[in-house]
C-alpha cells in the first residue's frame, strides 16, 4: 500500500519544550512533580514517571521539591497554592496558552464579558477561565451554545489554542450580534491550523486514515473528527498494537497523521507496522 504521512505529525513546539524541560528537571536532584499529566500522551507520561516525574492531581500531594506546570497550564489558584507551600515552579506552560491567559485577564480587567471558545472540562480551558477574576465568563464549544450567550454591552473572545479557525469565526459572528462592542483575539496556535489543513488534504486522497495520539488529547480527537468527515475509514489509535488488519481490506492508500502530543517513536512504530501490510484481502 502507498502510505502518505503528514509532515507536521507529532510534537508541536510547546509540547517539545515541555517534555524537554521535564526531562532536564528529572535528571537533577530533588523530587519533581507534574500537576496533572504534562502532555496528553499516556506513553510519554509513563516514560517521565520512570525517570522520576510523579504526576499529582492536587498541589497538597507534593511534599517538597518542585512542580512542573504542564503545557496546558494550570489555574491561577493552583499557581498561588504552589507558591504558598514554598515549592519550586518549573513553568512549562505553552507560550500560546500563556498568551490566551494574558488576553483573558486583559479583557476581564477592562470590563468585557469573556467568551472562551473551547471544551469546558479541558485543563487548558479551566486555566484560562481562572484568569477572569470578575467571573463574567461563558465557555462555548460550538455556534449552537454561542446562541445562548446573554446579550452584553461589550464581549471579548479568546479561544482554546487547539480550536479550529472556522469554529472561532462562526462563534465570533454570533457574538457580534449579541453586543455593542466586540473584541476578538485569535489565540489558536498556528501549528493546530497546519495540522488540520494537512489532515484534510491527506484524508481526501486515501482509503484509510490513521490518526495517532492520546485519547485524552483534544487536538488529536479533533484531527480524527476532521478526517472521519472526509474518510469514514478513519481510526484514532494510541499505539501500533491497536492496529487491526481488517481496517485495510481493499485499501490501496493509507494516510497517517498525529496529534501535537504524540512522541516520534510512537509514530515510527505505527509506520513500521503499516509498511509491513500488503494489499489485504481479509483472509
Amino acid at each position: 500500500m502507498k502510505v502518505i504521512v503528514a509532515k507536521s505529525a507529532g510534537f508541536c513546539f510547546g509540547v517539545k519544550r515541555a517534555t524537554t524541560m521535564a526531562l532536564e528537571a528529572a535528571s537533577g536532584s530533588g523530587r519533581i512533580y507534574s500537576l496533572g499529566p504534562i502532555i496528553h500522551s499516556p506513553q510519554m507520561v509513563a516514560k517521565l514517571e520512570n525517570k522520576g516525574v510523579r504526576v499529582i492531581d492536587d498541589v497538597d500531594q507534593a511534599e517538597e521539591g518542585a512542580v512542573i506546570i504542564r503545557s496546558h497550564g494550570v489555574t491561577v489558584e493552583e499557581m498561588e497554592r504552589i507558591a504558598e507551600r514554598g515549592l519550586g515552579i518549573i513553568d512549562a506552560t505553552c507560550p500560546f496558552v500563556k498568551k490566551a491567559q494574558d488576553y483573558a485577564r486583559l479583557l476581564d480587567s477592562e470590563g468585557y464579558t469573556l467568551v472562551l471558545v473551547g471544551e469546558r472540562e479541558h485543563p487548558e480551558v479551566k486555566g484560562i477561565v481562572s484568569y477572569a477574576r470578575q467571573g463574567r465568563v461563558h465557555v462555548v464549544a460550538n455556534p449552537e451554545e454561542a446562541l445562548e450567550i446573554p446579550v452584553a454591552q461589550r464581549i471579548g473572545v479568546v479561544a482554546q489554542t487547539t480550536q479550529s479557525y472556522e469554529n472561532l469565526r462562526r462563534i465570533a459572528e454570533i457574538c457580534l450580534n449579541r453586543c455593542c462592542e466586540l473584541r476578538v483575539f485569535k489565540t489558536i496556535c498556528d501549528a493546530t491550523a497546519v495540522r488540520q489543513n494537512e489532515a484534510r488534504e491527506i484524508a481526501g486522497q486515501v482509503d484509510v486514515m490513521l490518526v495517532i495520539g492520546g485519547y485524552n488529547s483534544a487536538n488529536t480527537t479533533r484531527l480524527a473528527t476532521i478526517c472521519r468527515d472526509i474518510t469514514p475509514r478513519t481510526h484514532h489509535i494510541e499505539t501500533a498494537a491497536q492496529i487491526d488488519l481488517r481496517w485495510f481490506v481493499g485499501a490501496v492508500t493509507v494516510g497517517v497523521t498525529a496529534g501535537a502530543s504524540t512522541p516520534h517513536w510512537i509514530i515510527e512504530e505505527v509506520l513500521g507496522k503499516v509498511q509491513t501490510i500488503d494489499l489485504y484481502d481479509g483472509k
